[in-house]
């Protein structure tokens, strides 16, 4: 899980580099002619869809990670209850060993 989250966070990352790149167009194509002006603007509506696509594939990616996490920890909590009573009934049957040993002098 923790690579899961790692690999989210990088994504992130990557989309807020884009989102500063974004406006780093914006500024230069202010400044820039009519033939380059089209270009950038062209670049920055492409890098925008982009990022619109990122943002959904992230989205998407996080809630089927949750929905596996979900599943996995259904399917494991049973087991674990199940473990923590036999845990619970050998601590048992051990104090009751040691009650016996100790107990006859």
């Amino acid at each position: 899980m923790e690579n899961n989250k790692s690999t989210t966070q990088e994504i992130e990352e990557v989309l807020q580099e884009i989102g500063v790149k974004i406006e780093e167009l914006i500024r230069k194509g202010a400044d820039a002619s009519a033939d380059v002006k089209d270009d950038i603007e062209q670049k920055i509506k492409d890098l925008k869809e982009n990022k619109t696509t990122l943002e959904e594939e992230l989205r998407k990616g996080k809630e089927l990670l949750e929905r596996e996490f979900k599943q996995k920890k259904d399917e494991l909590e049973p087991k674990l209850e199940e473990s923590k009573g036999f845990a619970k009934e050998g601590l048992k049957q051990f104090g009751l060993a040691l009650k016996a040993i100790f107990g006859k002098k």
